[in-house]
This record gives C-alpha cells, structure tokens and sequence, in this order.
C-alpha cells in the first residue's frame, strides 16, 4: 500500500511540474531567450493582443523579441520596443506585422526584409508596419456588407415590382 501511495503521490508531483513548465512556455516567460544587440521601435494602430517577450520572426526564425509596449500620447498609436538578435540586420525598408500562430494562437512580429543596403541601427524606427487583423473586425464587415447586398437586392425588387 505505502508503494501505491508513494507511485500516485510521484505521478502528481510530476504532472504538476509539467504543468508548470508548459504554461511558462507558452507564455514566453521560459526559454527561447536571445542574445540583444539593438533595439527598434515599430508604431502600430492596433496591436491586437501582443504582448510582451512577445517572439520576433523572420522566415519563421525567431530574430528578437518585444521588450516593452506603451501608448504614444503624440501619435495615439501604440509604440513597440524590439530587441533585435546579435549579427541579425534588416535593411531600413523592411517591414513589420503582427501575425498570429494558427487561427488563435500566440501574437507575434513578422519582419519581412527590404532591399536597401543601409541597415537598421540602434534606437532606428520600422516605417512600414501593418497592425494585427482583428477576427471581430473582419466578421462584423462581413455582415455589414451582406445587410447591403440584401438591402440592395430589396429596393432592386421594389423597382421592378412598380415598373410592372
């Protein structure tokens, strides 16, 4: 009986650091740290749920990672700190997006590289950045548009009803 106990007791011990670790992974407080060489700021209308320690990516290898987010009182935008990893360049015309893991996963940058042969430096702003698709936005247009198709395709039968 006392080999049971001890058995079950270890297996809940187990279980419970497990699941400790996999929340402190998913929510980026563990692991996949970087080693920081720069900083950039990107300016977005919306962020969406980003958050920081957030991952940064490029080809779906991580570059860098937010350090911090604040509102910009002077450009009612949201300002975004990145740390960028050692030896890791983008050209000044890159861009940024907030995408998303899988339908409803974890936010994240994207940096998608430009062409110029002048690189980012210490402290440089990422001019082109496109703000995190919002799900209710998207959904809430789609029923806007589809209430004026139908609207639309009512008074087009009012008109041919009183030309007959």
């Amino acid at each position: 009986m006392n080999k049971v106990n001890f058995s079950v007791g270890a297996f809940f011990l187990l279980s419970l650091v497990s699941l400790m670790f996999l929340s402190l992974n998913v929510s980026n407080l563990v692991g996949s740290s970087i080693d920081a060489e720069y900083e950039l700021l990107a300016y977005f209308d919306d962020i969406g749920g980003l958050k920081p320690r957030a991952a940064v990516r490029s080809s779906g290898v991580l570059v860098g990672r937010v350090k911090s987010i604040e509102f910009d009182s002077d450009r009612y935008q949201a300002k975004v700190v990145l740390e960028m990893e050692r030896g890791v360049k983008f050209p000044k015309d890159s861009s940024a997006t907030i995408l998303t893991a899988g339908l409803l996963g974890e936010k994240y940058i994207g940096i998608t590289p430009g062409a110029e042969t002048d690189v980012f430096k210490q402290g440089d702003n990422i001019q082109m950045t496109q703000s995190a698709v919002i799900l209710e936005n998207i959904i809430s247009q789609f029923l806007y548009s589809q209430n004026s198709k139908s609207a639309e395709d009512q008074k087009l039968e009012d008109s041919g009803n009183m030309l007959k």
